[in-house]
């Protein structure tokens, strides 16, 4: 058999005080126990909490598989930026990726393709892995554009010296996010396809990982997941769920075991 390991990385936005925290490692934990690591041994499974929840998440993740990120980090090196973090604070407390250019941030903190770039220089020169997301809205696609809307997206957000090897691409529709709307897997896979080609031209040819994210839950994790060109999900609200999250990690397991 040949085996590839999947990127599942759970976004937990602005939820969650120290207590549910706990509560939803734990949850994982005990799944994880009851099913034995064998059932996501395919899975590199990724758990970004709020920045000030990151010690106590990775201080309960360290004798587990889960890994550590953070959502977002500052272009700039420590210093005088009131109410921001550098990257070197989120390796020190212990993660290894950082999300970087959500849509949410693009939206909500006006972020430029220049700004998301400038953070993913400073990401890299410390060790993390960013996880570069881009997406096109419902008015984009409506207007057939979507393909060339997130492939500009991602080439204005890398550097000209990217390393492929240490960068993660999600693809997130921006109107599927939260819905339970998701397009179809034909249509993922083109994306992935179209932003890998783009992402090979400009960049060389990697490997690169490009993930999805958006309406992800267990019932259609592994359709998903099985699709080509896809090297993972970047999961939002089912992420908060243990059961739910835990199914999804199962789900997209399953889908590295490729018979010969």
């Amino acid at each position: 058999m040949s085996v590839s390991s999947c990127l599942v990385v759970g976004n937990w936005k602005m939820h969650g005080t120290r207590a549910e925290a706990t509560a939803l490692v734990d949850g994982l934990a005990e799944r994880l126990a009851a099913s034995g690591p064998v059932a996501v041994r395919h899975a590199e499974i990724v758990l970004c909490p709020p920045h000030p929840l990151l010690v106590p998440v990775g201080q309960r993740v360290r004798e587990t598989p889960f890994r550590l990120g953070g959502q977002d980090c500052s272009s700039a090196p420590p210093g005088p930026r009131t109410g921001e973090v550098a990257a070197a604070m989120l390796r020190d407390a212990g993660c290894g990726y950082v999300l970087l250019g959500h849509s949410e941030r693009r939206t909500h903190q006006h972020e430029s393709d220049a700004a998301v770039r400038a953070k993913v220089v400073a990401a890299q020169a410390v060790g993390l892995t960013p996880i570069v997301c881009v997406g096109e809205s419902a008015a984009v696609r409506q207007g057939g554009q979507a393909v060339r809307h997130v492939t500009d997206q991602v080439l204005g957000s890398l550097p000209p010296s990217v390393d492929a090897t240490a960068t993660v691409v999600a693809y997130e529709p921006v109107w599927s996010i939260g819905t339970g709307d998701t397009p179809g897997v034909a249509d993922i896979e083109a994306m992935h396809a179209a932003l890998r080609d783009a992402l090979v031209g400009t960049h060389g040819p990697g490997p690169w990982r490009v993930l999805y994210g958006g309406s992800v839950r267990a019932r259609n994790a592994g359709a998903i997941a099985a699709g080509s060109g896809v090297d993972g999900l970047l999961v939002g609200g089912a992420s908060l769920q243990p059961g739910e999250f835990w199914g999804i990690c199962e789900a997209v397991s399953l889908t590295r075991t490729v018979p010969p």
